[in-house]
């Protein structure tokens, strides 16, 4: 059977099955009948109605394996088709006298589970009809021996009983649960939700302050400018030529961020290799955090594409500040295809002291203040935009090879390959690059 995503296509798809189920019954039933216990049955006529069975069964797979959602008057079609085909048996084989008569109550509980109120009681009302007809009118059943009729309805009765108690067992289990998957599937997605509202909310609280922070950073670059310009002829400014150039140079990068975000707002795509920008990227941060020892660890692998470089370099800014911030000493980044090379891995590894145990758990999942002073907002917008990519991040201890620290793993999947089994080389440890 195909494999089913939504309530209706499930309750088709079982439908299909039960009826096969019941048409090989019926076979069965009515040779057992006739051969052990004697009974003469209308057969062509009995036949006739199986036959159609089989045929509307077939146009149900057809109806099945159509892409098209299910309507709730479809399946109210599919079981009064089950009800008049069993009303039609039983009308040829006794009426209510045949033991297979209560075969109703387990289409009814079928249809109660699968179909809202309204349409299951003109059901109810159709079985009561046919079951009232019955009573009335039907086709006496032929036995060779009169004696064996309690035999024949005693067992009946028995196969009866363990026919309905396998049908609404296995049926209505079913249902309950695609019910709980589809619950869990809700609740996730409830969940993802909230998650979004709060990365949205602080998006929205970041691009403020950074409209806000626009106007006082074009003063101080201005006057960080007439400062430098000043200490080419005052000898007392001669001395912090370099902090002023430093300067210049920090207030580069935070005009920059702010142009980034204009671009963000205005680009629909950021497509890039990974190689050419990685190395921007690299530069850019080491701008930023010139103190801080900072090491590219192995070649990024070749013939590989980032769709959103501008939101993997937000990612990866926050994962090495926060590693910056732990440990000046040591902070790493390396590139690598996963071994299934379905997905590109960051990873950013510092020499701090690791992640406290009481934050573990709530660390990405909301805002939560550090050790080091920090608030956990960055890291939380990590974990939605890594989310919003498709990839995901992992926080871990790296004891296991250094003494100490933490080491963040980002992954996402891959855009494009330009040559199939091309990247891998990449992956290979060269020389490491430095910089103090």
């Amino acid at each position: 059977m195909h494999r089913i995503t939504n309530t209706g296509r499930v309750n088709l798809g079982h439908l299909f099955w039960l009826r096969s189920l019941a048409i090989i019954g019926q076979l069965v039933t009515i040779a057992v009948v006739q051969i052990f216990y004697g009974v003469h049955l209308p057969l062509p006529a009995m036949l006739l109605v199986i036959a159609l069975e089989v045929i509307f069964n077939g146009l149900t797979w057809w109806r099945v394996s159509q892409q098209r959602p299910e309507s709730n008057l479809e399946l109210f079609g599919q079981i009064w088709v089950d009800l008049g085909a069993l009303s039609a048996l039983l009308f040829l084989s006794g009426g209510t006298t045949n033991p297979f008569v209560s075969l109703y109550l387990p289409s009814l509980a079928i249809a109660a589970a699968v179909l809202p109120w309204q349409l299951m009681a003109w059901l109810a009302a159709f079985a009561v009809a046919c079951y009232a007809v019955l009573g009335f009118d039907s086709v006496p059943l032929n036995l060779d021996n009169p004696a064996n009729l309690f035999d024949y309805y005693r067992a009946g009765m028995w196969v009866n009983f363990m026919v309905s108690v396998g049908l609404i067992a296995w049926f209505v289990a079913r249902m309950s649960r695609a019910l709980r998957l589809r619950d869990a599937a809700l609740g996730d997605a409830q969940q993802r939700l909230l998650h979004d509202e709060r990365a949205v909310a602080l998006g929205v609280q970041a691009a403020t302050v950074a409209h806000e922070i626009g106007t006082p950073l074009s003063t101080i670059a201005m006057l960080s400018e007439e400062l430098r310009d000043a200490a080419r002829t005052d000898q007392g400014l001669a001395p912090y030529s370099a902090d002023l150039e430093l300067l210049e140079q920090q207030m580069t990068l935070c005009t920059s961020a702010l142009a980034r975000l204009r671009s963000r707002a205005s680009t629909t795509t950021n497509r890039q290799a990974v190689g050419e920008w990685l190395e921007s990227f690299a530069e850019q941060w080491r701008l930023r955090h010139p103190h801080v020892k900072f090491e590219r660890i192995g070649l990024p692998p070749e013939g590989v594409s980032l769709d959103d470089t501008v939101a993997v370099s937000q990612i990866l800014t926050i994962l090495l500040d926060n590693a910056a911030r732990a440990s000046r000493d040591h902070v790493t980044l390396s590139c690598k295809l996963a071994e299934r090379g379905d997905q590109i891995v960051f990873e950013v590894c510092d020499a701090g002291p690791g992640i406290p145990a009481a934050l573990r758990g709530s660390l990405g999942a909301m805002p939560v203040d550090s050790t080091q002073g920090g608030h956990g907002v960055g890291l939380y917008l990590a974990f939605s935009a890594a989310a919003r990519l498709k990839g995901s991040i992992e926080l871990a201890d790296v004891s296991e090879i250094k003494p100490r620290g933490t080491c963040a793993v980002l992954r996402l999947p891959l855009a494009a390959r330009k040559l199939s089994g091309v990247g891998r080389q990449g992956t290979t440890p060269s020389n490491t690059e430095k910089q103090a």
